[in-house]
């Protein structure tokens, strides 16, 4: 893995309860076993989870960085280009992406 896929790595381990874990085959970042984030293969790709308003949002500020492609339309998930992404809006994304999986998880334990 390349410098560029190791960038997130000091940034989600950094948040609390996030674990290293891998994913289709590539790493990943999971909160109790639900996932957060993972790379996709080309190493510079971040697959992260968020709400559909938030990434339509992302895709129309910023489609140099944000994208999708037709597997991930009707999924909960934004691909981020980790070299023009900033540091500071990779936190921010993967704290959400945590918040996400860990209420998705809670949601689960209730039932």
């Amino acid at each position: 893995m390349g410098r560029v896929g190791r960038a997130p790595w000091p940034i989600a381990l950094a948040l609390d309860h996030v674990e290293e874990s891998t994913s289709y085959g590539t790493a990943a970042f999971k909160i109790r076993g639900k996932l957060v984030a993972r790379l996709r293969e080309d190493g510079e790709t971040l697959v992260v989870g968020m709400d559909f308003d938030q990434r339509e949002e992302l895709l129309a500020a910023d489609p140099k960085t944000y994208y999708l492609t037709d597997h991930y339309l009707n999924y909960p998930w934004i691909l981020v280009r980790l070299p023009r992404v900033h540091p500071d809006a990779l936190r921010d994304l993967l704290r959400g992406a945590v918040r996400m999986a860990a209420a998705q998880g809670a949601r689960r334990r209730t039932r």
